[in-house]
């Protein structure tokens, strides 16, 4: 696949239709503190039913406690990043479809993370580049994650708050499966599965994105594989009823609007 660039990884469409899905843009993210907590997230979907509202996530996290935090303190403040990265409201398009893939794509379960946390942290977005252009097997240089931080940032973070948003995305980028290793941290490839697939195609589709073109957004560029293989992976998660695709000769028509259980529940 095609290395997508430093500035379309940071000038994702910002455009209103992309914020009422969910995403999130400006210059502010998550990963000055945390990483995309992926233990967290899966025990909390884990023990939060589906039909859950904003309140009952945060009801689990500060009040029952789910997470086993030692302080109330600590339980609020896991509560709000967790909410920043992954929204944890129905009435958030993003946030409705992560949680219906969640049940269907266990193994695609990191990427499903780091995407959605993708969406909605435009700090972690600016370090996509200098590990997702990494050729497997390579270690990651963190003097470049400095450098893709710095010039995208200017001087909105110190050394200090930058040198801990790259510890962090490192982190979170190992968590997802795209790195290895404790200090010395190398390139993994990832394999594309039909749920994660589907949320990349759904994000894609956010800018008005069609046909070939949803194949190759900065969010495919998650996955390891080449076009036609993404395209392969697409036909599986058509026959799991995730989305709507016609593929023959030249034509190439993928539709993953109806991934939203929000937009099926409209439809009469």
């Amino acid at each position: 696949m095609a290395f997508v660039s430093t500035e379309q990884w940071t000038r994702m469409d910002a455009g209103q239709g992309a914020s009422q899905a969910g995403l999130r843009f400006g210059s502010k993210g998550t990963h000055t503190s945390r990483t995309i907590m992926l233990a967290e997230l899966t025990e909390l979907l884990a023990s939060v039913p589906v039909p859950a509202g904003r309140g009952d996530y945060e009801l689990a996290v500060v009040e029952d406690n789910v997470l086993g935090k030692p302080t109330a303190s600590t339980r609020r403040l896991t509560y709000q990043r967790l909410h920043e990265l992954y929204g944890l409201d129905p009435a958030i398009p993003l946030f409705r479809v992560l949680r219906r893939l969640w049940i269907v794509d266990e193994p695609g379960r990191p990427r499903l993370a780091v995407l959605c946390a993708l969406a909605r942290d435009p700090l972690l977005r600016i370090t996509a580049p200098a590990v997702l252009g990494l050729q497997p097997g390579k270690e990651l240089v963190r003097t470049e994650v400095l450098s893709l931080l710095r010039d995208s940032t200017g001087d909105r973070l110190n050394d200090a708050i930058r040198d801990k948003v790259a510890r962090n995305a490192a982190s979170s980028w190992t968590q997802s499966g795209h790195l290895r290793g404790r200090v010395r941290k190398t390139r993994k490839a990832v394999e594309p599965t039909p749920g994660a697939v589907t949320l990349a195609l759904w994000l894609g589709s956010l800018s008005e994105r069609s046909g070939w073109q949803l194949l190759v957004t900065p969010w495919m560029q998650v996955f390891d594989v080449s076009s036609q293989a993404l395209l392969d992976i697409v036909l599986k998660a058509r026959q799991l009823r995730l989305l709507e695709a016609r593929v023959g000769g030249d034509v190439v028509e993928i539709d993953p609007a109806g991934v939203d259980p929000g937009l099926q529940a409209m439809q009469p």
